[in-house]
């Protein structure tokens, strides 16, 4: 495929998770709001900011067998190619000035059949990952994700914690004004980068996160104004 990729250096498994942490309690100043539903939030005004669309990266043969990948690369199902490229057509005239994906697999796969030949860069961010499940990467579904709550601040054994996994989603946010202030960028990820985007620009706490139902949709779209520094 012929669409440029760049991608950050990959630190050692363990290295980064918990350095320059974003404070619990002081979320990113910003507006989020479901692709079906825009509008600002409690009364915030955006200003200058970046707008950010979030879509997961396509089905995965991991999801057809209910594995949970975590930190496997993990590939696309021919069903999940088939929904990548319906994802270029809903995206390629959407005025994204950049395309953002975790250097995964399954969600670099993603964006790449997505903008096939188009000149919107293609970045690949390690801190876009998935949560590490540590020993448990590659194991069924129910078994990783049916007590995850009990990892809100507790690493999975070889992991890391789900709060370790959003701040370093995070600390993708705090790095994007100084290049694409003012820009509408897309990102595909993972539940852990959904997690961070809901965590710091809607201000959801993370254990509410952890116990609701995943619902798919054709997209998410947050406003960052003022990250955290």
């Amino acid at each position: 495929m012929g669409i440029p990729v760049r991608s950050s250096r990959v630190p050692r498994r363990r290295e980064g998770c918990a350095r320059f942490r974003l404070s619990h309690d002081t979320p990113c100043v910003g507006v989020a709001q479901n692709s079906r539903s825009i509008g600002a939030r409690r009364g915030h005004d955006a200003g200058v900011a970046i707008e950010i669309v979030f879509e997961t990266h396509s089905w995965s043969e991991d999801n057809e067998r209910a594995v949970a990948t975590g930190w496997l690369p993990g590939r696309l199902s021919e069903r999940g190619k088939s929904a990548a490229r319906e994802l270029g057509i809903r995206r390629r005239d959407d005025n994204i000035a950049a395309v953002f994906a975790s250097d995964f697999r399954r969600a670099a796969e993603t964006a790449a059949i997505a903008f096939d030949g188009a000149a919107v860069p293609l970045l690949l961010d390690w801190r876009l990952r998935e949560c590490d499940y540590g020993d448990l990467n590659g194991a069924d579904s129910a078994l990783v994700h049916g007590h995850r709550a009990q990892y809100l601040n507790v690493a999975y054994p070889g992991g890391e914690s789900w709060r370790e996994a959003v701040d370093r989603v995070g600390r993708f946010l705090r790095d994007l004004p100084s290049r694409w202030q003012d820009r509408r960028i897309l990102v595909i990820g993972h539940v852990a980068t959904r997690f961070a985007f809901e965590r710091f620009l809607r201000d959801v706490p993370l254990a509410h996160l952890l116990e609701e139902e995943f619902i798919w949709g054709e997209g998410w779209e947050y406003q960052l104004a003022n990250p955290p520094v």
